[in-house]
């Protein structure tokens, strides 16, 4: 009978994250490493990766390969999975993490929905719903050689439910279509997947409530009194959860969305 922690360690095992140097993506990696796994770490050009690779590093002994994308961009995709591939080495999970969440300045944005564009809604299902797509085919077959991969897709509770404006009202944020359609579409994607690459790999989701990151004190006021919680998440309320579905505790765990949200959608 195995121990807890053996389903747990990932010696051996390789992770790539996108999104890697943004909040939730540092405490992915964070996580990984504890567990004992390498990394490949994925973010837009010019990202510093400085800081969590001198964190993981000062802790624990594991590989790590930074590697710029921009996921918005299928060449940029195409050179990421090219250069993967020829650097032979095995790949064990994929967490498609990155999100475009757009600007609330950006032009036809944070809009009416009269007034948000098709460019805008565009980008947003590049990154969040077709940039994972184009990962998992690619990497599909390294995970079965893997024998047990695992890919985890994040998604949001605005994948699973519709907007409350009153959240927003008196400030400059809002919930654009483009954003919760793309996040409700890879809550699907993963469904599908995981019916489509078993048994050598599974496929879930993670839908992550609203992160606390400094937002106008009306909206986190609102927010946390309809939070059963009471409280907006941070970053490390999500290492458990990615603990889970990367390791072999969730062995026997595929095509779940698991909503960690402080109990908002319940």
């Amino acid at each position: 009978m195995k121990k807890i922690s053996d389903l747990m360690n990932l010696k051996g095992k390789r992770a790539l994250i996108t999104g890697a140097t943004g909040g939730i993506g540092q405490e992915m990696a964070l996580t990984i490493a504890e567990l004992g796994g390498d990394l490949i770490l994925v973010d837009l050009p010019d990202s510093n990766y400085d800081l969590i690779k001198e964190s993981i590093l000062s802790n624990w002994n594991v590989d790590i390969n930074c590697i710029d994308c921009n996921l918005e961009d299928e060449n940029s995709r195409d050179n990421l999975i090219e250069e993967v591939i020829k650097s032979d080495v095995n790949l064990d999970i994929l967490i498609n993490n990155a999100a475009f969440v757009g600007e609330s300045n950006l032009e036809g944005w944070v809009v009416e929905f009269s007034k948000q564009s098709i460019g805008t809604w565009n980008r947003a299902l590049e990154v969040n719903l077709t940039a994972p797509f184009h990962l998992s085919q690619a990497f599909t077959p390294l995970l079965k050689i893997s024998g047990n991969g695992s890919i985890i897709n994040i998604a949001s509770i605005y994948g699973v439910n519709a907007p409350v404006y009153s959240l927003y009202e008196g400030t400059s944020m809002g919930n654009p279509a483009g954003y919760s359609a793309s996040k409700g579409g890879l809550i699907q994607l993963t469904r599908w997947l995981s019916t489509t690459i078993a048994p050598n790999v599974r496929v879930n989701s993670v839908s992550p409530g609203g992160v606390w990151r400094n937002q106008p004190s009306d909206f986190v006021e609102r927010y946390e009194s309809r939070t059963p919680l009471g409280r907006m998440a941070t970053e490390e309320d999500f290492k458990g959860v990615i603990a889970y579905l990367a390791s072999d505790l969730s062995a026997y765990v595929t095509g779940q969305n698991i909503v960690v949200d402080g109990g908002w959608t319940s």
